[in-house]
């Protein structure tokens, strides 16, 4: 049986993804720094997971195949952090709650390996969305 891992997803702006987003959303840089996943060393450990190999992360609002990359800064058990893009944004609810912004921190989640699942590039990731 495949290990799973329950977590909490925050969402949000990294430095690399504001540069890559300057340099255009069709870029390698883009979607290096947006179809990634950060995760604490503890949790990748307890899946199995190396650095830089792919997952899936499941929400109630769908599922995405990520690379997992250790979180550089500290320990952060049971949150994973993926940098806004279409990635974060396939998973997250649209609903906005009468606010006018989707929330994009603390979706429940569950996390397992997909070592043999590619991630989609963005126009596969799109087309799977939209059907176009």
């Amino acid at each position: 049986m495949q290990q799973k891992l329950r977590v909490t997803l925050l969402t949000g702006r990294t430095i690399e993804q504001g540069v890559a987003k300057e340099a255009g959303k069709g870029t390698k840089e883009y979607f290096e720094s947006t179809s990634m996943c950060y995760m604490d060393a503890g949790d990748m450990k307890k899946l199995g997971v190396k650095n830089n190999t792919n997952i899936l992360v499941s929400t109630p609002n769908g599922s995405v195949v990520l690379r997992a990359v250790k979180y550089p800064r500290g320990a952060m058990p049971g949150l994973i952090y993926i940098p806004y893009g279409p990635w974060a944004n396939s998973i997250c609810s649209s609903e906005t709650t009468s606010i006018g912004t989707p929330s994009f921190k603390g979706t429940p989640a569950e996390v397992e390996p997909a070592p043999d699942k590619p991630v989609l590039s963005m126009e596969e990731l799109l087309r799977s969305e939209f059907g176009r």
